[in-house]
């Protein structure tokens, strides 16, 4: 097996990834400056492996690739700013890096003696600019002419960065993958999230309370961690995947913020009362992913149940995160 490297690697994806390579027998190192306490338990599982090894550095400073080999069969560059706190906040700043550290990358990627596949995250908000500006057909191809959101706001800052990212990768002379995830959701992916926020708000309302979410009447397909991990690990080994563009999410099953609302109501044991906020701005009405391309080269449809998935996502954050913590925003 190949070794691999992953920026980002203790993030919520990379994470996921890094455990799904080392059962399939790669040897994985893992960059990232926000590695976490060394006691993590999750990172000590891996580490026990013998095959894992994470190099805690900053990827934007000088000499963050030094000693890192030029043996690499799988590059996935997860390293990104991201979250629309930090991108409403620093819209400059994270188009300046993500384009920055990505070019980096390919560089880094072109020294290498074993490459097989490059594999960049980009996502599904490259098309925002599509949707806003001319409406696009839903499940939504990859196919879809791609339009620029408007400039002056700073959310486009980071859909911007992804669609020049793509670009990169299309002229950076290496064999490529690009994803597009879509709504992913899971363990360790923080609490800035709609999935985790509202597990977080259920867990800590009283029974009987209010539980209240915004653009209630949103609909998205959400995608197990798992399963998109599955895929994205199978697109980069897959052949015909090379040099190609793949919508990573949920093959159906449209759900609404209020219907989540009220299956983290249940998942939680809790009769609560569902009231709807007002719409999150910049967020679209809906968000539904056509992943037959990737189904196509890798033949695996992603198939856990929303049930299950928040269930799983919740049994791990009230025992690593909710009986510790007190309050949530």
């Amino acid at each position: 097996m190949s070794r691999v490297l992953i920026t980002g690697g203790c993030g919520f994806i990379g994470h996921h990834l890094a455990r799904r390579l080392l059962e399939a027998g790669y040897e994985v190192d893992v960059l990232d400056r926000d590695a976490g306490p060394e006691n993590d338990p999750d990172i000590a599982a891996l580490e026990a492996t013998g095959r894992y090894r994470v190099f805690r550095r900053n990827l934007g400073a000088a000499g963050a690739l030094d000693g890192l080999g030029r043996d690499y069969g799988l590059v996935f560059h997860m390293a990104a700013a991201l979250g629309v706190r930090n991108v409403m906040a620093q819209p400059y700043a994270v188009l300046r890096d993500n384009v920055g550290l990505l070019a980096r990358m390919i560089e880094f990627a072109q020294g290498q003696d074993r490459l097989e596949r490059f594999v960049f995250p980009s996502t599904s908000e490259v098309y925002a600019g599509t949707l806003e500006r001319f409406g696009m057909p839903l499940p939504t191809p990859e196919t879809t002419p791609l339009a620029i959101s408007e400039l002056a706001q700073p959310r486009t800052s980071y859909m911007l960065s992804k669609i020049c990212g793509e670009a990169l990768c299309h002229y950076g002379g290496i064999p490529f993958t690009i994803v597009r995830p879509h709504n992913v959701y899971g363990p360790r992916m923080g609490m800035r999230h709609v999935v985790p926020e509202l597990l977080a708000r259920a867990h800590a309302c009283p029974p009987g309370g209010r539980l209240t979410v915004y653009s209630p009447q949103h609909r998205r397909t959400f995608c197990y961690i798992d399963d998109a991990v599955e895929l994205i690990v199978r697109l980069a080994e897959a052949p015909e995947a090379e040099n190609g563009t793949f919508n990573i999410g949920a093959p159906d099953g449209e759900t609404s913020m209020e219907d989540l609302a009220r299956l983290v109501a249940r998942t939680v044991g809790k009769r609560l009362d569902i009231e709807g906020g007002p719409d999150t701005p910049g967020s679209p009405a809906r968000r539904w992913p056509d992943i037959r391309r990737a189904v196509a080269a890798t033949s695996f449809v992603p198939a856990t149940p929303l049930g299950d998935g928040v269930r799983r996502t919740y049994d791990w954050y009230r025992a690593r995160v909710f009986e510790t913590v007190e309050t949530f925003e």
